[in-house]
């Protein structure tokens, strides 16, 4: 019997260490979280859209921070930095003189190269012997070539590596971190295969300039230089090099813009509207460009009032003859005033005459609104006018003694003498416009050269003012290039200059001049190359 007690004993001592055996067995799996701590798990085109988000951001970052490299070209110092962009191509900052737009390239990245300084002691050694300018083509290129690479690689280790710290902070594992930095590799090399694939070595002849007038015409070249000599993107780039060199040196003057014995230089102007701020602008551009004539598409006043007349007497000291047609806010008493003034040349009715080695035609509106009032038999109007300049034009071909340029105010007109000139000029419409029509006459419908007049301030923001340089070849009489050039409206300070080429003259095209005046319904005079621009066929606003 006395050993049942101890029995129970035992089995008292054991019964304490169950609940604490359960307990150990019970901690080995993971505990339940609450209901209401429990919620929906992330999509998986979120997680990849917040993990493309992450790669964006840190690789700007990354730029921004380290992707820059500082490269001795020539005797000059600049910065090469790849930026993010939806249009792509390359920018040059010349600063204080602005900048140059290249469409190098379509890509998400831009090519900013910086011209910070320029080295006094490389400058002065030009300058000490200028036979070493005609080295100094192969040295750039070889500067450029060498920054290239070296921006391409230090691109790459900015891209991967802000990339990959900022996945590292938001995710907090290094293997997110990981990916993030290799999805920033990848798309920064489709990138540049991408730039690779679009890669326009002709860029270079239809650059964009930016900044201070003056500069332009001596860092864009001559017209006919650019459609003979620039054949080679490298070499282009050496020669704005040079001739920035040139610009930046204080020891030497500023580059002349010698004209071309050879190429005729038109400025077209329209839409003044009583603008007095355009005659100086006109003035500037005739002595900057060395321009031969300047022509005026109509609309030069805004009532055509025999009190607006005075505002005509600048005209006679542009430095430059003046064409002149009628637009529907010209009077005939404003036609009849000018055709008293003497180095002016008034066109209508067909009628043509010779000027700086170019015959014009022209017609005036026949339309005078200037309540801005749509007329009925408007359209019908311009219609004939138009068909009349194209009879006349006929008529002077067959007499031999052909029209190189008509000049009529509305586009609706200019449509109707196609396949009759190559090259026709209007206005109207105060935007810029150029096409190819159907059968090879080339249209060129100017902005506005007073930006708009006193209607600039209706709008919120105030119309720019446009003109154009159009260059010539003095023995086609061909157009071979035009600048356009856009400065701020009212109260704006900005100026940009454009440099376009007709697909004829690209490098590689057929330059043989085509028969000039083809018969209308006949498409033998259209230029070689040439491709109608995605200009609308109508104007699309209230009439001016």
């Amino acid at each position: 019997m006395a050993r049942v007690p101890t029995a129970v004993m035992n089995l008292f001592h054991r019964v304490p260490r169950l609940p604490q055996a359960l307990t150990r067995r019970r901690s080995t799996r993971p505990p339940a979280a609450p209901a209401a701590a429990i919620g929906p798990r992330p999509r998986p085109w979120a997680r990849a859209l917040g993990l493309v988000a992450v790669v964006l951001l840190g690789a700007w970052l990354g730029l921004l921070v380290v992707g820059n490299v500082r490269v001795p070209v020539g005797p000059m110092n600049t910065t090469m930095t790849l930026r993010p962009s939806f249009t792509g191509g390359t920018k040059i900052n010349v600063s204080p003189l602005g900048a140059l737009q290249l469409d190098s390239h379509i890509a998400p990245v831009r090519l900013d190269v910086n011209v910070d300084q320029l080295d006094p002691e490389r400058s002065r050694a030009l300058v000490d012997h200028p036979e070493r300018l005609s080295g100094l083509q192969d040295e750039v290129t070889q500067d450029i070539a060498r920054g290239t690479a070296d921006l391409a690689v230090r691109s790459c280790v900015a891209v991967v590596t802000g990339a990959a710290t900022l996945g590292l902070l938001v995710y907090r594992r290094p293997r997110r971190a990981l990916a993030a930095g290799g999805l920033a590799l990848g798309l920064l090399a489709a990138s540049g295969g991408t730039a690779y694939a679009t890669w326009n070595p002709d860029s270079v002849l239809e650059p964009k300039f930016s900044g201070l007038l003056s500069s332009a015409p001596s860092l864009v070249g001559d017209a006919r230089s650019i459609v003979t000599e620039f054949n080679v993107y490298q070499q282009e780039l050496a020669r704005l090099v040079t001739n920035v060199t040139k610009l930046y040196d204080a020891t030497s003057t500023l580059p002349v813009y010698q004209p071309d014995p050879t190429t005729i230089r038109v400025l077209h102007v329209s839409d003044i509207h009583l603008n007095p701020a355009s005659w100086k602008i006109i003035a500037s551009l005739v002595e900057q460009y060395r321009v031969d004539v300047i022509v005026d598409s109509g609309d030069t006043m805004d009532h055509g009032t025999a009190a607006e007349n005075g505002f005509l007497d600048p005209v006679e000291n542009l430095g430059a003859p003046y064409v002149w047609v009628r637009g529907n806010h010209d009077s005939l008493v404003t036609q009849r005033y000018l055709e008293g003034m003497k180095n002016v040349h008034v066109l209508d009715d067909g009628r043509a005459t010779t000027v700086a080695g170019l015959r014009f035609a022209g017609m005036g509106d026949p339309q005078f609104t200037p309540d801005r009032t749509q007329r009925t038999g408007a359209e019908q109007s311009q219609e004939l006018a138009g068909a009349r300049l194209a009879s006349s034009m006929r008529d002077q071909r067959r007499a031999g003694t052909p029209v190189d340029v008509a000049v009529i105010h509305e586009p609706s007109a200019a449509r109707e003498v196609d396949g009759t000139v190559p090259l026709v000029l209007s206005g109207h419409i105060h935007r810029e416009e150029s096409e190819v029509m159907r059968y090879g006459t080339r249209l060129r419908v100017e902005g506005s050269t007073g930006g708009s007049g006193l209607r600039a301030i209706e709008g919120k923001y105030p119309d720019p003012i446009e003109t154009s340089i159009l260059y010539f070849d003095r023995d086609t009489r061909r157009l071979q290039a035009w600048d356009s050039i856009e400065l701020g409206g009212l109260g704006l300070t900005t100026a940009e200059v454009s440099r376009h080429l007709p697909e004829e003259n690209q490098p590689g095209a057929d330059t043989s001049p085509s028969p000039s005046g083809s018969p209308s319904g006949s498409p033998s005079g259209a230029p070689s190359g040439s491709t109608p621009s995605a200009a609308s066929a109508t104007p699309s606003r209230p009439r001016p």
